[in-house]
């Protein structure tokens, strides 16, 4: 009789006994035993409740009539935790009130004494049927949801005529089916991203879930809780178990975005997960199986980063099993009338505004530091802001500076830096020095915007000065 750890979804039928007769709880364990359930059993009510909140049970079989905690008042507890176990009542002097009783506290079904084991075998696997239903119904919601609030039904393409890009588009379709592991790299807002989702949609993991996490987002101190989950009183307000996104993205695909930013030994204990297919949750001494598809994507070298000691080079090697490089949108310029006019039909309405040529000139000839994520915020605040029907050079959000340089030629071309010091310095002034909303007009994270401040020495200009509000 072993304690049964989280498994992955084609692991036998998890089943907790609480029944206070030894002589007919190891009956019944033998019997499910023997017909490929993993099963647990205990005397008492207490015990059954502890056990259900270390670890996952399908279904659990409680007696009533138990010392201390009896049979409804473990069912009336454990109905609170956020995964609880189908739950069978089982009495030797049933009544219609206590059969009520358990259906109304939540129970999936009440069975009198004596039973036969044939019967309690077929009801236990019902109960798990109903609930793998309602778990993929849960999970089914979730993706709809998702779906719904992105705008999106399916896998968004690339909308390109570059061939270097188009090449990309088929390597993605042909390493998608595979298990192994993706390394997406790129500038930000290239499209890392939409490459995850693709790699997703088109594997054989679409039914399961999708998470992403950017590791830059998440201060490093909460990032191993956020990815491995935690146990309940593993630390000063951990009330309850909570599973990390590892763990809930087994299955189907987990995306680690900005996966520079994970710290060496978070590096290390992620890479283990991957090599042993389990982990330990934060405060945990039970494993958590997990299968699980990575994809990681990065803006960095990560080949100078492991040379200079921030990277691991096994957790390199382990994750850059395919290398997709993705081409900045300055090296596919012949793609920006066509993004352009694909996101006028998308922000645009009914009838969408026009670019005029010298517009178009101006979109084709800028830089974009910010990339397809960039040239995505100017036609939408453009196509918001139009009010003749056309779009006009003055009427693209680039800044003064930019929108310039953008028109200079190819002899009077500022350096990438320069036009990004510019650009990053105009984005700031026009919001105000708000950086959440600068950011997201660049495209890029906070953590990055706040690390090009530092690096280009802005300062905040202090109110009163001239230029601010």
């Amino acid at each position: 009789m072993t304690l049964p750890t989280d498994v992955a979804p084609n692991a036998p039928i998890r089943v907790l006994i609480a029944e206070d007769e030894p002589h007919l709880g190891t009956i019944l364990e033998q019997f499910l035993v023997a017909r490929g359930f993993n099963v647990f059993t205990v005397r008492d009510g207490q015990h059954a409740l502890d056990v259900m909140r270390l670890e996952q049970f399908d279904v659990a079989l409680l007696d009533i009539v138990m010392p201390g905690l009896d049979g409804l008042d473990v069912l009336r507890q454990v109905r609170e935790d956020p995964s609880p176990p189908e739950v069978i009542i089982i009495t030797g002097n049933g009544t219609i009130e206590t059969a009520i009783s358990a259906l109304k506290l939540g129970a999936y079904d009440f069975l009198s004494k004596p039973y036969r084991m044939a019967e309690i075998e077929e009801l236990v696997r019902r109960a798990w049927e109903k609930r793998v239903l309602a778990r993929d119904n849960a999970r089914l919601h979730t993706l709809q949801a998702r779906q719904d609030s992105s705008g999106r039904t399916g896998a968004p393409a690339f909308v390109t005529q570059y061939a270097p890009l188009q090449a990309v588009v088929s390597l993605i379709e042909r390493v998608a089916p595979s298990s192994s592991p993706v390394l997406i790299s790129g500038e930000s807002g290239t499209g890392k991203d939409l490459v995850a989702r693709q790699l997703h949609h088109w594997s054989g993991r679409a039914h399961a879930p999708f998470v992403d996490l950017n590791c830059a987002a998440i201060a490093e101190q909460m990032l191993e809780t956020e990815l491995f989950g935690v146990e309940r009183g593993a630390f000063p307000g951990a009330e309850r178990r909570t599973a990390g996104l590892l763990e809930l993205a087994t299955g189907g695909t987990l995306y680690l975005d900005n996966v520079a930013d994970l710290d060496l030994r978070l590096q290390a204990k992620l890479m283990r997960a991957l090599e042993t297919g389990s982990f330990y949750r934060v405060g945990g001494t039970q494993k958590v199986d997990v299968d699980v598809r990575i994809v990681a994507a990065t803006t960095r070298d990560l080949g100078r980063m492991v040379a200079s000691g921030d990277f691991r080079d096994d957790f390199l090697h382990r994750i850059n099993t395919i290398r997709i490089q993705l081409p900045a949108l300055r090296e596919r310029s012949v793609d920006v009338p066509l993004l352009a006019e694909h996101f006028l039909s998308i922000f645009g309405g009914p009838t969408p505004p026009r670019l005029t040529a010298e517009a178009m000139s101006v979109l084709e000839r800028y830089r974009w530091p910010g990339n397809v994520r960039e040239l995505r915020n100017v036609i939408e605040r453009a196509a918001l802001l139009a009010s003749s029907g056309t779009i006009e050079a003055r009427d693209l959000p680039l800044g003064p500076e930019i929108g310039a340089a953008a028109r200079l030629t190819p002899a009077q071309s500022l350096t990438l830096a320069e036009l990004e010091r510019r650009h990053i310095e105009s984005v700031l002034h026009r919001t105000n020095w708000h950086q959440g909303r600068a950011s997201e007009l660049l495209g890029i994270s906070p953590k990055t915007l706040y690390r090009k401040i530092r690096e280009y020495g802005f300062r905040r200009p202090e109110r009163g000065e001239e230029g601010t509000p």
